[in-house]
């Protein structure tokens, strides 16, 4: 999971600045570690929200035990199934044909209206299996076992599907704010080349030092570079934001080599 979610975050990441993030190669060790700092959040919080919602599930079982208390039960379960049905087929019915009319809300809120929808629904479901001494359901509840094992597996999808689509919003934040930030931590280049580069990138300044420097007569100032690859550079200008951004991938075939000036 952790490797799946940091493959996730990066992926999303790379592919806003304008980079192949399959060019990069990251190592297992590396993607796993871009994970933690991004789902510890969102992880956190189900797991709080899970805990109340199993403190709230013990405090209704003891309420609700005993035969005295068995039509109150009866409505208690009745009235969390159909509240939790009504909020998942809402919930999937947002999600399909996309009503919500913000982007974010959309993105998040019918997952969490599916789960929220299924935990009331696990709860009708506990209720009523638990109504038996012991806790052990009889032979004619296996369709309220197979109803909470659906209910659980709608929970957990949900959940994970709300998990990815919060792991790939923060990393497309977190590019954005690094573009419109000046690319803040790259490293300031200068690229010498053998041949002259046919670029867009706005505020690069070129020299041409003739034949007599050497074989790497052109030079170009301004550039900082965002990625490495095994087989060329990733490099945009010191000017470069959100709306005027040009991402240049030189290949690393001997045809250039890069000045490092340091990191800004």
């Amino acid at each position: 999971m952790l490797y799946y979610f940091g493959s996730l975050y990066t992926k999303a990441y790379y592919t806003t600045l304008g980079v192949f993030p399959e060019d990069l190669g990251f190592s297992i060790q590396g993607t796993v570690a871009s994970s933690p700092n991004v789902i510890f959040q969102p992880l956190c919080l189900f797991l709080i929200v899970g805990l109340v919602s199993v403190l709230v599930l013990g405090w209704l079982t003891q309420r609700l035990d005993g035969s005295r208390h068995a039509a109150r039960r009866r409505r208690a379960i009745r009235w969390l199934l159909t509240l939790g049905v009504g909020m998942v087929m809402l919930g999937c019915v947002t999600f399909v044909w996309g009503v919500l009319p913000m982007r974010q809300a959309q993105l998040f809120l019918p997952a969490l209206t599916v789960a929220a929808g299924a935990t009331l629904a696990v709860m009708a479901v506990h209720l009523r299996l638990s109504a038996q001494a012991g806790g052990r359901p009889p032979p004619d509840d296996r369709m309220w076992l197979a109803a909470g094992t659906l209910f659980l597996a709608l929970l957990t999808l949900s959940l994970f599907y709300d998990m990815t689509q919060y792991v790939a919003a923060v990393a497309r934040g977190d590019a954005r704010s690094k573009i419109d930030g000046g690319y803040q931590g790259t490293q300031w280049i200068v690229v010498h080349s053998m041949v002259p580069l046919a670029h867009y990138a706005p505020g690069i300044t070129t020299k041409d030092h003739g034949p007599r420097f050497g074989p790497y007569r052109y030079e170009y100032q301004g550039f900082r570079i965002i990625a490495k690859a095994p087989s060329r550079f990733y490099l945009v200008s010191h000017t470069s934001r959100w709306n005027s951004r040009v991402v240049v991938a030189l290949p690393d075939n001997g045809t250039v080599w890069m000045e490092i000036r340091g990191a800004m």
